[in-house]
């Protein structure tokens, strides 16, 4: 029970002291820092902070325009793109709620979010109209207010093809869309800081998406951790290869906005594209997931650029293999590792490097690297804790339990459903469902998603643990372990694996690889060659990969197999 504080006589709170923090400031303050220097690029098209800071006041009047009130939700569904940048301004400052939705779901997804968020907009990129107006066609047949629909054509002037679809559909074009808002418009800033600037949905690794209700006072915390554990000194150059729909970039959307930065936009994430944007722009920041790291680390030669100057890397969305690290690092990246989720606005933790790690061998640097570390400034505290007694686990980084969250950047529930809310903070704590260990120096290192560890016979078995040595094997491109029913084991280890291009190795080779580098009742007992199903952030999605392993049935028949 805390004690309530005592005021001291003379201290009031008013409006010269106390004003609610919200990501709207940095936008508003760069305008005047930064006011001509370049605030995105995007092929031809450059605006300066002083543009941006215009084209986001018309685009909330806009938006304001259409009796969209505080508290309203707007989605949008678009890729890396400078309308997608502009919506994370213009939105909130109409007063409203920013709904980016996964650009890879299809109409049926993008229809039950749409009547679940009850957005009142959706600001659509022309390479995905067809999936919105399909969505749109699903809730036409329900007693669902349907969205208003605004296209963002992919040329400004929109071409003939561009223009025809407005005139059929009836929609809103971006850019005359912007031309009806007033350059003057106030600003909506938010009442409260606690307000809701975001409305995210989960990836969906483990289950059907829930939606996280994200607060301009945590946005704000966070896109300032953000800028500090990336190293972001004022006026960087941020790649963008993070989807912006996938817990709003990270909140690098906003981190660079605070730090005057020059937002490099690019449609499509391929190695090409983005080790050319780092040669011509001279990037000095990107993040990405291990997928998109271990894009980088097999480009082809003739895709190789040599770096301008120090890049760093911000890394998450799934734990990386130190292999992969290793190749990065050899390739001059200077790679930060974070951890988080949708629930603590992307990045919630930080592997900070310390000198005394310079000495150690590069596999074993890599090793440390690829650990999740501890929490970053923005928030109060990370642990490792038993989920029935909520004791934290020894620091003998063998002791395994859920790592669980508590801070200014965890969100504010999810979205119509209470239940879920209350059993996330069960305990006075977020409770990730991630498991992990604590190593003596304090800090964390992921061993498995909850649902992901596999029990066989008895033996906990990471699957991230077994996925990192066979990314080792120099075949492999990607891989997933998932757990395979078992009738004698309970369950077994069961691989899908991408080879890189030009590659053939037979399951056995792989079975062997795992043997040699791991305990033998680790490696996988079957491995299967093919494509991996991915979220939007690259993570695989096992509960596809569950279902595949699941209707395999059992390899042993209750008899006994020698491991």
């Amino acid at each position: 029970m805390k004690t309530p504080s005592k005021s001291m006589e003379g201290a009031i709170r008013c409006d010269a002291n106390y004003v609610p923090l919200t990501p709207i400031s940095f936008l508003e303050r760069s305008a005047m820092v930064y006011r001509d220097r370049l605030s995105v690029v995007y092929g031809d098209v450059q605006y300066t902070w002083r543009e941006t800071l215009e084209r986001c006041t018309r685009l909330a009047s806009a938006i304001a325009q259409l009796g969209i009130s505080s508290g309203d939700v707007v989605a949008a569904m678009a890729p890396n793109i400078p309308a997608m940048y502009e919506l994370h301004f213009g939105v909130p400052m109409a007063g409203a709620v920013l709904c980016t939705l996964n650009v890879r779901h299809d109409s049926a997804m993008v229809s039950t979010l749409l009547r679940h968020s009850e957005a009142k907009l959706i600001f659509v990129d022309y390479q995905f109209l067809h999936i919105a107006q399909g969505a749109i066609d699903i809730l036409s047949k329900t007693r669902t207010q349907l969205p208003l629909l605004v296209l963002i054509p992919e040329s400004d002037p929109p071409s003939a093809n561009i223009s025809n679809a407005i005139s059929r559909s009836r929609n809103l074009e971006y850019e005359g869309f912007l031309a009806t808002g007033r350059p003057d418009f106030e600003v909506r800033r938010p009442n409260d800081e606690w307000d809701p600037i975001s409305l995210n949905y989960t990836s969906g690794t483990t289950s059907s998406p829930k939606g996280v209700i994200c607060s301009h006072r945590g946005a704000y915390l966070n896109s300032l951790a953000a800028a500090l554990l990336n190293e972001m000194g004022s006026m960087p150059v941020y790649l963008w290869c993070v989807p912006m729909f996938h817990c709003n970039g990270w909140c690098l959307t906003w981190a660079v906005a605070a730090q005057g930065g020059t937002n490099v936009c690019q449609r499509n994430v391929t190695a090409r594209g983005i080790l050319e944007n780092i040669s011509r722009h001279k990037v000095t920041h990107f993040g990405g997931a291990p997928t998109v790291l271990n894009m980088i680390i097999n480009a082809t030669a003739s895709e190789l650029r040599p770096l301008p100057g120090k890049v760093v890397v911000m890394t998450g969305g799934a734990p990386p293999p130190s292999h992969v690290l290793f190749k990065m690092e050899e390739l001059g990246f200077n790679v930060t590792h974070a951890y988080g989720l949708t629930e603590t606005y992307g990045p919630g933790t930080v592997c900070t490097w310390k000198p005394e790690w310079n000495s150690l061998p590069r596999e074993a640097q890599a090793k440390i690297k690829a650990r999740q570390g501890l929490h970053h400034l923005g928030l109060e505290e990370i642990d490792i804790k038993d989920p029935v007694t909520m004791k934290s686990v020894p620091p003998d980084a063998k002791t395994m339990g859920e790592v669980m969250f508590r801070g200014n950047t965890v969100m504010n529930g999810y979205l119509k459903d209470s239940k879920a809310t209350q059993d996330a903070f069960n305990g006075g704590w977020f409770r990730s469902g991630d498991l992990g260990v604590k190593h003596p120096d304090g800090y964390i290192e992921l061993k498995d998603r909850s649902k992901d560890i596999i029990i066989s016979g008895g033996e906990n078995i990471s699957t991230i643990e077994v996925e990192s040595v066979i990314f080792g094997h120099p075949a492999v491109l990607e891989a997933a372990v998932v757990g395979r029913p078992d009738d004698y084991w309970g369950e077994t280890p069961c691989a899908f694996v991408k080879l890189k291009d030009g590659y053939s190795v037979s399951a056995e080779e792989i079975i062997k690889f795992c043997k040699e580098h791991l305990p033998h009742y680790m490696a996988p007992r079957t491995v299967f060659f093919e494509d991996l199903p991915k979220t939007s952030t690259g993570k695989a999605q096992k509960f596809v990969l569950r279902e595949k392993a699941k209707a395999m049935g059992s390899l042993t028949n209750k008899s006994f197999s020698k491991l």
